[in-house]
């Protein structure tokens, strides 16, 4: 008889429950219906065509082969001389692997730091992947209950009741998904000192760096050169399709990083590294500063519409591109809502429980990554929505 058995850990692996939204919102567009995506974590914009010139130009000269398993050394280069130039912080280019998007950085963080039985500690809510990735090394995550009154931050001051024997380390998100919250540098620094007490590890994701419009934009690196940091071209670049992002490493791992890199991807794929050469040119700079400028005026324009529906923004909104919304006020369920919503209003939102599990059912993500018109144009349809069942009920 055939076996047909999947390995366990597939079963360990949670679908997400946004792509339910997802599917039935492209069903209704091919039905013909106007859709509003709030729901997808990738805004309306393409790589800068100063970066799509250069892909081009890497793919029309053959530059098409394998590249070092960590990367072009003048791409390594590049990201150093960013830190130095943006953040004032010395980050040698052998310390900068070059991976397959932020999502090979996490599997190369987890096959390098993460041994089999281990437990790293999250917030709750946090990104789901990064708990998923920790499955396909036999670990597991160690969700943290945050409250939303502190942004959902880990309260580092009971840190060690958490830990146990088989704790690795903690894992860190700023500017988060999905809350859009940005942790201070002080506070990367307590913890920090804090895990190192307890003789674990610190990643800190770092894939929305750049988007910040209230608070700090600094990088964990400024804490310690023993902190791991991920970085991407998908969001501030807006390189999404691209695949290609990077992890920090401190000294001693850089030969364990290399070794895993050459085994797990080879390398990053060779025309979106040449056309991220471009991705640090002034010009380039400028074009993503507009960007962030404008992602800035559309949170503005949906953190009120939000907020004149009486429905709480319970972190507090400083980067990235989403805002985290109480929905209890007018739902029992934030799946069954999101659903309803867009069957209804044709506004497609993603449901808290695809980030977390305290108060799951409660919350729903907003992103902002479509123009100011259609956001207000949503917000209305949100509140027709509301009113309507409101009426009914």
């Amino acid at each position: 008889m055939e076996n047909k058995k999947l390995a366990s850990r597939v079963g360990k692996v949670a679908p997400f429950q946004v792509m339910a939204v997802l599917e039935r919102a492209k069903a209704l567009q091919a039905q013909g219906e106007d859709v509003i995506h709030l729901e997808v974590g990738e805004p309306d914009f393409v790589a800068p065509a100063t970066i799509a010139k250069a892909g081009v130009e890497a793919t029309e000269q053959g530059k098409t082969g394998y590249t070092s398993a960590t990367g072009l050394p003048e791409l390594k280069q590049k990201i150093s001389q960013h830190y130095a130039k943006r953040y004032q912080v010395e980050v040698d280019p052998a310390r900068i692997i070059v991976t397959p998007g932020a999502s090979g950085a996490l599997l190369l963080m987890s096959s390098l730091m993460v041994e089999s039985g281990d437990n790293v500690l999250m917030p709750d809510p946090c990104y789901p992947c990064n708990r998923h990735f920790l499955v396909q090394v036999g670990a597991e995550a160690k969700l943290i209950e945050t409250q939303a009154t502190n942004g959902f931050e880990i309260e580092l001051s009971s840190l060690d009741q958490h830990w146990d024997n088989a704790t690795s380390g903690m894992w860190l998100a700023s500017p988060s998904n999905p809350t859009g919250a940005v942790l201070s540098q002080e506070y990367i620094a307590e913890a920090w000192q804090k895990v190192q007490h307890l003789g674990g590890h610190l990643l800190v994701d770092e894939i929305y760096q750049g988007l910040v419009y209230d608070g700090e934009d600094f990088t964990a690196l400024s804490v310690s050169d023993e902190v791991f940091v991920i970085n991407s071209f998908s969001k501030y670049f807006a390189m999404t399709g691209w695949r290609l992002g990077w992890l920090v490493v401190p000294e001693w791992a850089i030969e364990g990083a290399t070794k895993l890199a050459q085994n797990l991807f080879i390398s990053a794929p060779s025309i979106s590294q040449y056309a991220a050469l471009k991705a640090f040119d002034d010009e380039v700079l400028l074009e993503c500063e507009a960007r962030r400028q404008t992602l800035a005026k559309r949170r503005d324009v949906l953190l009120a519409g939000i907020q004149s529906l009486g429905l709480p923004v319970v972190a507090p909104a400083q980067g990235a591109f989403y805002l985290y919304v109480d929905v209890s006020s007018v739902a029992d369920d934030a799946m069954q809502w999101c659903l309803d919503l867009l069957e209804e209003q044709k506004v497609a939102l993603t449901p808290g429980a695809d980030f977390g599990v305290k108060d799951a059912d409660k919350y729903v993500r907003f992103a902002y990554t479509c123009d100011e018109a259609r956001l207000t144009e949503a917000v209305a349809r949100i509140q027709n929505f509301i009113r309507n069942r409101q009426d009914a009920g």
